[in-house]
């Protein structure tokens, strides 16, 4: 689309803190064979397995199936390159723990550590749960390579408005959607209010609508419209992940200097991961100027954190709230602190954010972030709501969170909007003046 995004590379690509040792995650994978010699045979494996799948979804691999058109092409793709994709078939039958006991890794505790603390980031669960066909592709980010994108991540969104506004689209800001209006089991258009504090709502007509939503928010959206099976996976789905996090301000000068500017910190070598026990820390290219003053550096902080524990205190005990946000922050501090002496005394600016704070900014219910947990293939969720012209996109679709993950699951979800609204007829939507009107 002649699209020039706003990035630079970033190597290295971050740095993983463990309690007994400090590992440099880059391209060539140097360093952490330097520091685990004993897992080469883990990673040759694995980069056979990840190029693998990365070819496999570069063809646009329409997973999972819903439809006869998907399941012959999902076919012919598995035929035009067998057969070698059948190769991938027991890993995406394994587990990326039983991939760990083959090569007898699985008792190396500072290994598996390791390997956890990446799979929580990027498959939102650990080895003894994450498939092994997407542990392969989580694991093999950083050879890959990884982009610092100008003005933090909000330098993609602006430069896709910017080409969405030259193609005569419109992009409105601060519409909050209320709900979904379905009409002979078809979408119209959906109803809004601007800002937090509007009492009027406004309608706009769509002739389809991607929904970059949970299930449960969908759900909530369509009220007494739901399609039952999206009632009943509401029902039955657990809970996923929020993140308790920290967007701090620091002065540039007073941290280590040299540092990488991507940091995950795992504080102890038993446990289960987040809550504070491993920390992942993204710091603004020192010349970004978009994303902080000269001078300053823009950081993220986050952590894993069960959602529903903030909701219940919120309600039980405002106070305990408070002080538990302020407990996370402390220790977050802390252990960063330890890792990059100075970061302390380098904090101008601190504003911290549970899961409460994501579904007030959101809407994402409960304030959940990173989809769901990839442990099997099969549970794997497709863009499909039950409503022909309504679908799904963003991090609760296979493959899942990251900007890959997430672009991987759009181009599908693009696919099927060209073929519902061929292009030939297009229109440029134009804002009604009425309250409510027809769909265009």
């Amino acid at each position: 689309m002649g699209i020039e995004w706003p990035i630079h590379a970033c190597e290295p690509a971050w740095v993983v803190h463990l309690p007994d040792r400090e590992v440099t995650l880059t391209r060539d994978n140097a360093d952490v064979l330097a520091k685990f010699p004993e897992t080469e045979c883990f990673w040759r494996e694995q980069n056979r397995i990840a190029d693998l799948c990365w070819s496999l979804s570069a063809q646009g691999l329409p997973f999972p199936p819903t439809t006869l058109t998907e399941f012959l092409q999902l076919a012919k793709v598995g035929i035009t390159n067998f057969p070698a994709n059948l190769k991938a078939i027991p890993f995406g039958l394994s587990t990326v723990g039983s991939w760990l006991k083959k090569y007898d890794l699985d008792s190396n505790i500072p290994f598996v550590r390791f390997i956890d603390a990446q799979l929580l980031i990027s498959a939102q669960t650990t080895s003894q749960n994450a498939n092994g066909l997407y542990g392969a592709t989580a694991l093999d980010l950083a050879r890959q390579g990884v982009n610092h994108v100008e003005g933090g991540i909000g330098g993609l969104a602006e430069t896709l408005v910017e080409k969405i506004r030259t193609l005569g689209g419109q992009v409105l800001y601060r519409q909050r959607v209320t709900r979904i209006k379905v009409e002979g089991r078809k979408v119209t258009g959906v109803y809004a209010k601007r800002g937090t504090r509007a009492t009027q709502e406004e309608f706009f007509p769509a002739d389809f609508v991607v929904g970059n939503l949970t299930p449960w928010s969908l759900d909530s959206l369509l009220a007494e419209n739901s399609p039952r099976n999206l009632q009943r996976e509401g029902a039955r789905r657990t809970v996923g992940f929020g993140a308790y996090v920290l967007h701090v301000g620091v002065e540039d000068a007073k941290l280590p200097q040299g540092i990488a500017d991507h940091h995950q910190i795992v504080t102890t070598m038993e446990g289960p991961l987040g809550e504070g026990c491993s920390v992942f820390v993204s710091m603004s290219s020192a010349n970004d100027v978009k994303r902080a003053p000269a001078g300053m550096r823009a950081v993220t902080i986050t952590t894993h954190t069960a959602v529903q524990q903030w909701w219940d205190l919120l309600r039980d005990d405002p106070e305990a709230y408070q002080r538990k946000k302020d407990i996370y922050a402390e220790r977050m501090i802390a252990a960063i602190n330890q890792t990059l002496p100075g970061f302390r005394s380098s904090i101008h600016l601190l504003l911290p954010g549970s899961p409460v704070t994501y579904e007030f900014y959101t809407a994402r219910h409960l304030g959940m972030v990173g989809g769901f947990p990839m442990k099997s293939l099969f549970a794997a969720r497709s863009p499909r709501t039950g409503i022909p012209n309504l679908k799904l996109v963003g991090d609760s679709i296979f493959p899942g969170q990251s900007t890959a993950g997430v672009t991987l699951g759009a181009m599908r979800v693009a696919k099927l909007v060209q073929q519902a609204l061929p292009i030939e007829q297009a229109r440029v939507y134009q804002r009604p003046t009425l309250k409510e009107s027809s769909p265009s």
